[in-house]
């Protein structure tokens, strides 16, 4: 069974950047879709990015187009979320999910994912 952990959140200042990782273990990640969700406090867990490993298709949420981006290393079953120029709106718990999903062209639903990590905290805050 795939299991997920995340690591590398936590405190950062508005404009900062942090990188996410997300290790798995109990499987190949290359051959799973990936994505990134996040869950601020009193919110709905929202999809952030995702990528698929069948077309290489990607989703990206509008509010983070040009400051997230979404990788892989195969080589270390790991796949990373690169955040730049944070904002207070960041903050939330951050979570990674692996499913085979064939295609992120019409969207990235987070129903679909069946393995999902345990979470970890970005607060961008002064």
């Amino acid at each position: 069974q795939l299991q997920l952990v995340e690591s590398g959140g936590g405190l950062v200042q508005p404009g900062g950047s942090l990188r996410l990782s997300c290790a798995a273990s109990g499987g190949t990640l290359a051959h799973y879709a990936i994505g990134w969700f996040r869950q601020a406090p009193g919110q709905e867990r929202e999809a952030v990015s995702c990528v698929s490993a069948s077309d290489g298709s990607k989703y990206n949420r509008a509010s983070v187009k040009g400051r997230f981006t979404i990788s892989r290393d195969d080589a270390k079953n790991t796949v990373y979320l690169q955040m730049n120029s944070l904002k207070p709106e960041d903050t939330a718990v951050y979570y990674c999910a692996a499913d085979f999903i064939f295609t992120m062209l019409g969207g990235c639903d987070e129903g679909d994912f069946g393995s999902w990590g345990q979470g970890i905290q970005v607060t961008v805050s002064s």
